[in-house]
């Protein structure tokens, strides 16, 4: 398979001669195009202008959240106030504090999890589109060898995160949740049981590919050079911090694309990248937001005593973790693979 991949680009580049250079990235899908930036300037310019855009969008559904949030911590309270009154019963409270709690959250949930599968097969779509064109710019500087086994783990990786993310992660997080919903309203360690198996599998999936993802562009010998060693311990720092489940994983691959952004001379791989984060931007501060913020509501219905309502909001916020680590890990694949492929042709 790779002798036939490395065949097929070498018959493209005797049919005609070009230079990298001349290679022009695919363009950003619609969804993203209203992110991009009208005239290309740095490229750390451009970025922030994409974040800033991205946050510009943000506030329909950070007021839908706080709504809810104020809901859910309503809703605390009153639980708190009916399991002071005499003859009432206790577990019945409770129950019925963490089926209204599923009940409040669930909608949203769904919602966001719709977005985050999106989210990774358009990503997963562009990448498929971009790739090919900057394989091609690779092995018309030379580097026929490493352009083919790049692409053929790029794709081969992207094929089995993709088909993870939509057939198997998305619906173990649903099982995840009615597990641990199961657990808060009826006290069931079997149901506890089964919600942190799924959990671990979750991680465990995400880990695993990312991990023998970036073992295979380090065995091609890809990733190499230097950076500013302060700008890569910020970048690891905020990396692990803000990716939930392998932001730790995330951060200690990420000197391939600090490295890179010294060298970015090839146009279509700089849109690429520009076009890539345009797609995660705007979906992962969504999720992100929602997932700080239930986050700070489970400790408040906690710090009200009230059990079933922060374990099942606590539950949900782990559900906005694993959106967060999919999207994470598919955007990483490629902004890794197109920054190696830069990392080549500079």
């Amino acid at each position: 398979m790779r002798k036939l991949i490395i065949l097929l680009i070498l018959i493209s580049l005797l049919s005609s001669t070009v230079n990298a250079a001349e290679f022009t990235a695919p363009q950003a899908p619609e969804s993203a195009q209203k992110y991009m930036p009208y005239q290309q300037k740095t490229f750390w310019e451009d970025l922030w202008w994409i974040v800033q855009n991205a946050i510009k969008d943000l506030m329909p559904s950070f007021s839908e959240t706080v709504r809810l949030c104020v809901s859910l911590i309503g809703l605390a309270l009153l639980i708190s106030l009916l399991s002071n009154f005499k003859g009432v019963s206790l577990q019945t409270v409770e129950l019925a504090g963490a089926l209204l709690t599923a009940v409040l959250l669930l909608e949203p949930s769904k919602a966001l999890v719709r977005l985050g599968v999106d989210t990774v097969k358009e990503i997963s779509e562009y990448g498929k589109l971009l790739i090919p064109v900057m394989a091609s710019a690779l092995a018309a500087e030379g580097g026929v060898t490493t352009a083919a086994a790049l692409y053929a783990g790029t794709i081969l990786f992207n094929t089995v995160l993709s088909t993870a993310v939509t057939k198997l992660i998305s619906p173990l997080v649903f099982i995840f949740l009615a597990a641990m919903i199961g657990n808060a309203a009826l006290t069931s360690s079997t149901l506890e049981s089964i919600g942190k198996m799924v959990k671990w599998l979750i991680t465990w999936i995400l880990k695993v590919i990312i991990f023998l993802f970036t073992g295979y562009i380090s065995i091609t010998g890809v990733i190499s050079g230097t950076t500013d060693a302060a700008a890569l311990k910020a970048a690891k720092l905020t990396l692990s911090g803000v990716v939930p489940v392998v932001g730790g994983m995330i951060s200690d691959a990420s000197e391939a694309v600090l490295v890179s952004a010294s060298v970015m001379k090839n146009a279509a791989g700089i849109y690429g990248l520009l076009a890539i984060a345009a797609i995660f931007v705007s979906p992962f501060i969504t999720i992100g937001v929602q997932y700080l913020l239930l986050k700070a509501t489970a400790g408040a219905c906690k710090a009200f005593g009230v059990k079933p309502v922060s374990i099942v909001t606590e539950c949900f916020t782990s559900a906005m973790g694993f959106l967060l680590a999919m999207t994470g890990v598919v955007t990483l694949l490629f902004l890794f693979s197109t920054t190696c492929y830069m990392k080549g042709i500079a």
